[in-house]
């Protein structure tokens, strides 16, 4: 599980064969989870300025290859003595979005992404939303675009101040609003749906 805090803007020195080599800071050991621009991935191999990872069929099927190229946004995985910031994050991409405006103001910048109509369910006006594994407010919601407003610490200490028209993006919903639709969906199979049952459900994660 992963917050949405970027912990360190990292370098890809290489991709071959599936595998990913990210030159880092970042103490890492065989077998630990690191969130790439948001996608949850595997150490399995470190070097003396890094650490390699790999990219399973279905990851590769989802992302765009631009997420794995130049500077990415890196995360570890987070442990249980970890002060919880953020949201709660999986680190699995439902979509790529696309930065459709930008549109800057006095003390911010707005940002209209663009992405499928059918995600739009997930993405809650004030709910949480993950960009390229940053933990963001969403103010407004549109047919198949939301806005999200950018204050300029995060422009200054993230990848987001880089973004252009047409940056495509990691996108990952919100966690609950995917768990609740799918048990509405699926509820004409059961007698009901309790509220203790949907808290049971999130608090196993």
């Amino acid at each position: 599980m992963f917050t949405g805090l970027i912990r360190e803007i990292a370098e890809v020195k290489s991709y071959k064969s599936n595998i990913l080599t990210i030159k880092s800071n970042y103490k890492a050991k065989i077998g630990d989870s690191i969130a790439i621009n948001g996608v949850c991935l595997t150490v399995i191999k470190l070097n003396s300025d890094g650490f390699d990872l790999e990219l399973s069929d279905e990851t590769r099927s989802i992302i765009d290859g631009s997420k794995i190229s130049g500077k990415v946004h890196i995360e570890p995985a987070m442990q249980l003595a970890d002060r919880f910031e953020g949201h709660i994050v999986q680190g699995h991409i439902d979509c790529v979005g696309e930065v459709e405006q930008i549109i800057k103001k006095e003390n911010a910048t707005d940002f209209i992404i663009k992405v499928e109509p059918k995600y739009i369910a997930y993405i809650i006006p004030k709910g949480s939303i993950t960009i390229d594994g940053v933990s963001l407010t969403i103010n407004d919601v549109y047919n198949s675009s939301f806005r999200l407003t950018i204050i300029p610490h995060t422009l200054r200490e993230t990848l987001i101040g880089e973004y252009k028209v047409g940056t495509k993006l990691n996108i990952e919903t919100d966690l609950f609003a995917r768990y609740i639709e799918h048990i509405l969906k699926h509820k004409s199979n059961r007698k009901s749906v309790s509220w203790n049952e949907i808290d049971r459900i999130q608090m196993s994660y």
